[in-house]
């Protein structure tokens, strides 16, 4: 019988190309384990909406941006969508696998001068562990336990960038409005610099006065000059933080003045407390561990023997002769006898991989009480500070208002005046900084906790500023 081999060549490759479309048909997700990946905790889980260039951005907006855009968060949900998978992978070793193969060949003997002898085969295996005294369970319970590690420091690298956007939109708040404060400044000491420079036409004041007149200007300016670059950093800051270059132009809206009120006090002990319970990184830590645990049982199984079932069936049909069928069915009972010492090695690695992870998340633990010890810190002296800066502040003002009015009536000496302008710029500058401070001591005590979350949105936004400073006394030039 004469065979079209050309044909056949062409039925096997129409095979061979099935074959994928077989793949893709099967369900992308059957053990629905990247829909069990939970979003984190307190945040909307409402989808990233287009940026609207021409809005200024509160602090919501600031946010959403950096949690949609940047990067550090898109890793943290890649890496929890990827141990995910390999919770899938781990519950498909409970299942059987199937598998099909088809054979097409033709022999040519020029030896014996015979024709061609062409052979079709096509069969199907089945393969099934049925018992392995719980080395599946085993690593299933090491993949479920490192996803729920990936999970909780993916909610770590949300809560991180959370932070940082918060602290990158006060900063760049903060930096306009020392700006605007060193503006001021430098407003004041050009009024005292002309009024020095009349009264020494006069003769009414010294060469000296002017000078330290003129300097007094000059280091106005530089601070100026300074904050300028100031702002321009947080700028960048600020657009880094929402994952877009610095190029491009971030309005910001203007923020009502905001006072802190009577401040924050609690029981740090309970703060630690709460603080150890909800923390992603420490949950991480405390699921790595576990996953170490689960991974000495998986090695120690290794040791142990398997039983496996087998089923095969295949039909085989040769040129010019009837077609054959076969099939098989048996058990396999595998019994590890020596493995070169390669099974004890991984169970002390597996062992020590334990060690490292307990450690580790006990220092994780000692880190986490460090933590809100700071940040709680770091608020009630921000508070302290907010208030003190306040009084110096308006001590300040009287004083410098004082010392331009005695200079203008000549009975007092430029030194006094720049002096009282000097102390009144600081003075600015740290109610600036101690009212930002707050705000961002306030955000890091909720993330040293792990409760940064929208509510704390709405705890800062009900107002998000401290008093802008007050404008700089005009001068009238003797």
């Amino acid at each position: 019988m004469k065979t079209d081999f050309p044909a056949a060549l062409r039925r096997s490759a129409f095979l061979v190309a099935l074959a994928p479309v077989m793949v893709a048909a099967q369900p992308a997700d059957p053990f629905g384990t990247l829909a069990a990946v939970p979003p984190p905790a307190g945040l909307r889980t409402a989808p990233c909406q287009p940026a609207d260039a021409a809005k200024p951005l509160d602090l919501a907006d600031v946010v959403d941006r950096a949690l949609c855009s940047n990067p550090q968060t898109r890793q943290g949900w890649a890496s929890a969508r990827f141990q995910a998978a390999q919770v899938g992978v781990a519950q498909a070793a409970f299942l059987p696998t199937l598998s099909a193969g088809a054979v097409l060949s033709e022999a040519h003997n020029e030896a014996t001068g015979g024709g061609a002898r062409t052979q079709r085969r096509i069969g199907a295996d089945l393969a099934y562990v049925l018992y392995d005294f719980g080395a599946r369970a085993a690593s299933l319970e090491n993949a479920r336990q490192l996803f729920a590690a990936a999970a909780a420091s993916r909610d770590a690298t949300v809560q991180s960038v959370f932070l940082a956007a918060v602290q990158v939109f006060f900063q760049r708040q903060g930096s306009v409005a020392a700006l605007e404060a060193s503006r001021q400044s430098e407003k004041a000491a050009l009024e005292s610099f002309n009024a020095a420079e009349a009264r020494y036409r006069v003769g009414t004041a010294t060469p000296a006065d002017r000078l330290q007149a003129r300097t007094a200007h000059a280091q106005a300016m530089l601070n100026r000059i300074a904050a300028e670059g100031a702002v321009k950093s947080a700028e960048g800051a600020l657009a880094n933080v929402m994952g877009q270059d610095p190029t491009r132009p971030i309005a910001l809206a203007p923020l009502p003045p905001a006072d802190p009120g009577a401040g924050f006090e609690a029981d740090v002990t309970k703060l630690i407390e709460t603080a150890r319970s909800q923390r992603p990184d420490l949950a991480a830590a405390e699921a790595q561990y576990r996953a170490a645990r689960a991974g000495i049982d998986a090695a120690q199984a290794a040791h142990l023997p398997t039983l496996s079932l087998g089923i095969g069936a295949a039909r085989s049909q040769f040129a010019g002769q009837s077609t054959f069928d076969s099939s098989s069915i048996g058990v396999t009972l595998n019994i590890p006898l020596f493995s070169g010492y390669a099974t004890t090695y991984r169970v002390r690695a597996a062992e020590a991989q334990a060690e490292l992870q307990a450690a580790r998340r006990e220092q994780t633990r000692l880190q986490v009480a460090l933590d809100v010890w700071n940040a709680y810190s770091a608020l009630i002296t921000a508070t302290q500070s907010v208030k003190t800066a306040g009084e110096l502040l308006e001590s300040a003002t009287l004083s410098e208002e004082m010392a331009a009015g005695r200079y203008k009536a000549g009975v007092g000496s430029i030194l006094d005046l720049l002096t009282a302008q000097t102390a009144l710029a600081t003075a600015r500058l740290q109610r600036i900084q101690a009212g930002y401070s707050w705000y961002v001591a306030r955000a890091t005590l909720a993330q040293s906790m792990g409760a940064l979350e929208d509510a704390t949105l709405k705890e800062l936004g009900a107002a998000v500023s401290p008093p802008a400073p007050p404008p700089a006394p005009t001068r009238t030039t003797p």
